[in-house]
């Protein structure tokens, strides 16, 4: 890839493994300096040192986004190394996948309730500068709290994109489809493989998105230069890839998880009919963000 971010400022919350690395490694194989943030030094090097073997610059920062003040100490030590320069900020970090597998096949009712706090306090989160991605599903782990988390994001876009456009900010919500991170790897080990679900589930898996999808579909945005005209939109990862020709890391195509067909394949009763249909019957990206709200 060339060096087309030589000489941007990146920051990315929750870098140390899953999206968030997969984001780190693409912006520093462009040839960006990267800030990347995680509550365990141990993993951040690990990340850090695979990404700059790429190319470019990964500086980790210890840093819980949960905590204010280690946030404000992360942005103060970049306008303090940078000359106040930041260019891209990705807001990643996200504390609710883990008690959401954990409490999956449970009643809400049943949930503790810190699950609401790991799932929206930190996967809503502040700061913006020039360019600002909010990654999000359309699928996220069933949950009530989730069907909150994912909208909100995308609410949260829309309403800073407003006011952020006259200082030539734009800010996006980016909606990956399923991707194989670790956690979700580990956890499908653990599970029972006769059960009908985790069959499904892990058929779905195959095809998945790998972590660098994420990061590639950053880099085109950080690059292009009508970035500003997208400002406020939910960005689904197929609609980029399409948009600016992306092909996965391993050369596979991006799986179209907006079309019908692909909608279809995921329904056990409805599966055959998938086959029959063409593939630019679309399901309307408002049809989706309905499921997510259960409304």
């Amino acid at each position: 890839m060339p060096a087309t971010m030589k000489g941007q400022v990146c920051v990315v919350t929750g870098a140390s493994r899953g999206i968030g690395r997969g984001i780190a490694l693409q912006l520093c194989q462009a040839g960006a300096t990267v800030y990347i943030t995680g509550r365990h030094l141990d993993t951040l090097q690990a990340t850090a040192q695979e990404a700059q073997s790429q190319g470019g610059r990964c500086v980790p920062v210890v840093c819980d986004s949960s905590q204010e003040s280690e946030v404000r100490n992360l942005f103060e030590q970049v306008d303090r190394e940078q000359q106040r320069r930041l260019d891209v900020l990705v807001n990643n970090a996200y504390a609710g996948v883990q008690p959401i597998l954990n409490n999956s096949k449970k009643s809400f009712w049943k949930n503790p309730a810190s699950i609401w706090d790991d799932i929206n306090n930190v996967g809503l989160s502040r700061s913006v500068r020039k360019t600002e991605c909010q990654p999000s599903s359309p699928y996220p782990p069933h949950s009530r709290p989730t069907g909150k988390s994912v909208p909100g994001c995308d609410r949260m876009a829309a309403d800073c994109a407003q006011e952020l456009r006259c200082h030539g900010v734009s800010y996006v919500s980016l909606w990956p489809g399923l991707v194989q991170t670790e956690l979700l790897k580990e956890h499908m080990m653990k599970e029972n493989a006769s059960d009908p679900l985790t069959k499904q589930f892990k058929f779905c898996f195959s095809s998945a998105e790998t972590t660098e999808m994420s990061g590639k579909c950053v880099v085109a945005l950080a690059t292009d230069p009508n970035i500003l005209s997208l400002s406020g939109k939910v960005l689904p990862s197929c609609d980029l890839a399409r948009r600016y020709g992306l092909q996965d890391v391993d050369g596979r195509p991006v799986q179209d998880y907006l079309s019908l067909s692909s909608a279809l394949s995921h329904v056990s009763n409805l599966g055959w009919l998938a086959s029959y249909l063409p593939g630019f019957l679309w399901v309307p990206k408002w049809v989706l963000t309905l499921y997510a709200s259960k409304f």
